[in-house]
Parts: C-alpha cells; sequence; structure tokens
C-alpha cells in the first residue's frame, strides 16, 4: 500500500525462536528439525537444522514482528542449506524430501515479501529458491505421485515461484546476471505454451540475444513442431537446471515421437526398428527402457533387440511412461552438488550478461 513502510528482517536464525518453541510444544517438528540424537518427549528442535515452516497468512492478521522475519541474507543461507544439507539427504525418500523443500521454500517466498528487500537482494533468493524447487521437483521422477509429496501442489508451488522472480525483475533496477538463465527456465518449464511463449518473447532484445534464452527458444521451436531429432539434440546438451526445468515434459515429447513413428512405419505385416536406434533419438538410458517404452505404448519386440510397428497395436493409456532420465537430467551434475548449482553464477554458458547498448 502507498505510504506503507515494510519491515526489514532482524532474525538471525533460519527458524525463529518463538516457532521452534511453539511447534516442539506441539509435536510439528519434522524428522528432519529435530537434534540428532535426541530422546527426549517431545523431540527437540536443533537450531541449526530448523526451519520455518510456511504459514498461510490469516486475514485481519497483524503483520509478523521484524524479529519473525528472516532478512534477504538469512534466507539466501536458508536457501543454500537446504540444498546442500536436505535436498542430498540419502535417509529419505525424495517424495519426503521435495515436500519438506516445498513448504520451507514457499516460507522464504512469504519471508521476502513481507518486507522491504533491495531489488538485487530479492531477486537472488528467488533465483535460487527456484533452481533448488526446479531440481527436488525434477529428481522425483517416476515415483512422483507416491508418498507425501503433492505432485500438483509441486506443479503449483513451481509456477509461483515463477510468478515471484519475474515480478522482482519486471519491477527493480541493477544487475540481473542470471535473469536471462531464469527467464529460458520459465519458457522449459512450460514447454509449449503460447503464453508463456508470448511472455518471453516480450522481453527486451539484449534478453532474448542471450544463449540461455535462445536455447530454450530453439527448444520450445522443436517440441512445437514435433521436431524429434532436433528436440532430442538440444535436451542432450542442455545443463543441469534446464534440464530439470523440461524434465516434466519428456515423457509427452517421448510418446509424441513413438506415435509419428507408428503412423509412418505401421504396416499389416510390421516394420522393425532397432531398439537402439530408439535409444538414441529419444536419448532413452538403455534398452531396457526403451523394450518397456515400446511395451507400454502396445508395440510388440521381436526379440529383445528389435520393435515391430503393426498397423493397429499403438496405443496410449493413461500418462506416459516418466522414464529415470539419466542420460538427459541426473549425468549432467557431473560430479557438482546441487548447492554449487544452485549458487552458481553462471552455469555451463547458463547466463550471459545482456550487452550495455552503444
Amino acid at each position: 500500500m502507498p505510504g506503507c513502510e515494510l519491515p526489514v528482517g532482524t532474525c538471525p536464525d533460519m527458524c525463529p525462536a518463538a516457532e521452534r518453541a511453539e511447534r516442539e510444544k506441539e509435536r510439528r517438528l519434522h524428522r528432519f528439525e529435530v537434534a540428532p540424537g535426541c530422546r527426549s518427549d517431545p523431540p527437540r528442535a536443533d537450531p541449526r537444522r530448523a526451519v520455518k515452516e510456511y504459514q498461510r497468512p490469516a486475514a485481519g492478521k497483524a503483520r509478523p514482528l521484524p524479529s519473525q522475519l528472516r532478512p534477504p541474507r538469512v534466507l539466501l543461507a536458508t536457501v543454500r542449506y537446504l540444498a546442500g544439507e536436505v535436498a542430498e539427504r540419502a535417509d529419505a525418500s525424495r517424495a519426503e524430501v521435495a515436500s519438506f523443500v516445498a513448504d520451507r521454500l514457499r516460507a522464504v517466498r512469504l519471508d521476502l515479501a513481507l518486507q522491504g528487500a533491495d531489488g538485487v537482494e530479492a531477486a537472488a533468493v528467488l533465483e535460487a529458491a527456484l533452481a533448488v524447487l526446479l531440481a527436488v521437483v525434477a529428481r522425483l521422477g517416476p515415483d512422483g505421485t507416491r508418498g507425501p509429496a503433492d505432485p500438483v501442489l509441486l506443479q503449483a508451488q513451481v509456477q509461483e515461484g515463477f510468478g515471484s522472480l519475474r515480478r522482482c525483475y519486471a519491477q527493480g533496477a541493477g544487475s540481473r546476471p542470471r535473469q536471462a538463465a531464469f527467464q529460458g527456465l520459465f519458457l522449459l518449464y512450460n514447454l509449449g505454451s503460447v503464453e508463456a511463449l508470448h511472455e518471453v518473447l516480450q522481453l527486451p532484445d539484449a534478453l532474448r540475444s542471450c544463449p540461455a534464452l535462445r536455447r530454450a527458444l530453439a527448444v520450445d521451436s522443436a517440441f512445437r513442431e514435433g521436431n524429434t531429432a532436433r528436440l532430442f539434440r538440444l535436451l542432450r546438451i542442455l545443463p543441469y537446471l534446464q534440464s530439470c526445468a523440461v524434465r516434466c515434459h519428456i515423457g509427452r515429447a517421448r510418446r509424441g515421437a513413438l506415435a509419428r513413428l507408428a503412423r509412418a512405419l505401421s504396416t499389416p505385416k510390421g516394420q522393425t526398428l532397432p531398439l537402439g536406434f530408439i535409444v538414441h533419438l529419444l536419448a532413452l538410458d538403455g534398452p531396457e527402457e526403451a523394450r518397456d517404452l515400446c511395451q507400454a505404448h502396445g508395440l510388440p519386440l521381436d526379440g529383445q533387440e528389435r520393435v515391430v510397428f503393426l498397423r493397429g497395436h499403438y496405443t496410449e493409456e493413461g500418462l506416459p511412461p516418466a522414464g529415470t532420465c539419466k542420460v538427459l537430467v541426473g549425468s549432467k551434475l557431473a560430479g557438482r552438488t546441487l548447492e554449487e548449482v544452485v549458487m552458481a553464477e553462471e552455469e555451463d554458458e547458463g547466463v550471459d550478461r545482456p550487452k550495455s547498448p552503444a
């Protein structure tokens, strides 16, 4: 509101002490937040592990005090902790990790919105938070519909993250070295969307000329045209975060490609193709995944190495198989941690600073 000055957060911890005490008392601590080796009843929070949970703002409720809001530097440290210590946990399912991380990142965005933060600082927090969210959602893979993670809610939160970040870009001045990359991530996550493409095409020429955004536009074009060979060549060379963003569309792209092959090759007697060709064309993780994909669409196999395209056999039931996507996503970390990728200033030419006008 005009004339209403927003507070600046002063909380030094990832979770305010008052909230930690309240959630301890009400037994609402997540197991990720409990002090190691704690056997007390109720469990005690570890201040180094507890992260502020999301609470929907209630109508008529007073604004939080500055002591309950984390300033941008603490919010960025919180995102770094979630990327480095929670997202990489081996003792929890990916669904549990995604559910916890998504909730805590939502609280990060809310804290940022409730205080007066510098545009550059706010963009840095929102970029890091969105990168972590994209990665943990992409890691859910084919089991994403099971466990505590709600795929529909996660998708909504990713879109909410893009909305917050793009509004921040639109409102503020100053350097945004990662803007081209994140505008590209927005397009890749919304691959095939006319609205998303329109919004990206309205960006300044200097941004659209950056390699990260040009690459995203090329992927979107190949996807729309049904150019399978070009699409999967481009997907193979995308950096890790861009691959995470497009992950949710890979199953649909593979199904579309298989449908086009079936229309072109199916005969009453059947034509065969080597499974190795399918593996290469669709960037699958190996022959076994190719066999599963073909059989899921009603295509019989000739032995273990060839698929048969028989007229009338191709079918589509339910959602397309998600696949493991090790080739197209997982392998691209290339020995780096998620924290390193999220906090990087640039990623494999993913970000280019727009040229200043002469």
